[in-house]
């Protein structure tokens, strides 16, 4: 599933191509997302594309009196291609510039285009959205407060959009060996000083995950087609039964909240 890391990439790599260009034209091929693709995005056509912007794990396209909001779900992605080029299996919609189209891809269909004209934060989806990981509002201590007197386990605090946005598996389970905590470990047995950890760890973890192209596990590619490098090089995720890269330890494998969590039994408490 595309997190953080795989949307700021994509965000990257489409944004040089279409901000400052006007909309020519939308083209829904299916719109049965996991919202329905509403009639109203129609009216981003003829406007300029201001910025495109993240927030958690979802692009905001800023069109000035208007932003259309995009997740890619599951399995989706978002391409550069040119004009006229025939969409394939499930490339369900397009917003044209000319001489280039933004196209999604989404073959499980959980993403979704949305638009509004109203102030994105206040949207539904985002609304709720909690403190941005690699924003200076988190840090340490903020991560301490997240913490405090919770009984929920670590990973899936880090995983709770409401509270941290956009942190999904892959890198909670890297964050959480980079700071050698183990993912089971109650929330609020945590010390300051190991929150401390954990926040730093975090967001090393995702800035690697960004200059590394995000992770392609299956679908994932970024705008101009290439897929993620982060898998090749994790410490512990889907390496269940593989050496420990740090100490040789074989690395453990546990389902929390029907999720696969993997650590290192040794470098981890």
């Amino acid at each position: 599933m595309p997190e953080l890391p795989e949307v700021e990439v994509t965000r990257r790599s489409i944004a040089p191509h279409v901000v400052g260009r006007r909309i020519t034209g939308v083209t829904v091929r299916e719109r049965r997302l996991r919202w329905p693709v509403p009639a109203a995005l129609a009216r981003a056509c003829g406007r300029t594309l201001r910025a495109v912007r993240r927030r958690g794990k979802y692009l905001l396209l800023d069109c000035g009196r208007g932003h259309v909001i995009v997740h890619l779900g599951m399995s989706g992605s978002l391409r550069l291609v040119a004009a006229g080029t025939p969409p394939g299996a499930h490339e369900h919609l397009d917003i044209a510039f000319g001489d280039r189209l933004l196209r999604l891809r989404d073959p499980r269909r959980f993403g979704a285009v949305l638009w509004t004209e109203g102030p994105p934060q206040a949207h539904p989806r985002l609304a709720q959205l909690g403190v941005e990981p690699l924003s200076r509002a988190f840090s340490g201590r903020r991560m301490y407060a997240l913490a405090r007197a919770r009984r929920t386990a670590i990973k899936q605090l880090l995983m709770d959009g409401r509270r941290i946005a956009g942190v999904g598996n892959i890198y909670a389970c890297e964050a959480l060996f980079l700071a050698g905590i183990r993912p089971m470990r109650r929330a609020g047995t945590l010390s300051l000083a190991r929150c401390e950890a954990l926040a730093r760890a975090l967001k090393r973890t995702l800035r690697a995950a960004i200059r590394a192209g995000g992770s392609t596990l299956r679908d994932f590619v970024a705008g101009d087609g290439a897929p993620g490098e982060f898998q090749r090089r994790a410490w512990v995720y889907g390496r269940a039964g593989l050496p420990c890269r740090r100490c040789g330890t074989p690395i453990r494998r546990r389902v929390q909240g029907a999720r696969a969590s993997f650590y290192c039994p040794r470098c981890q408490r």
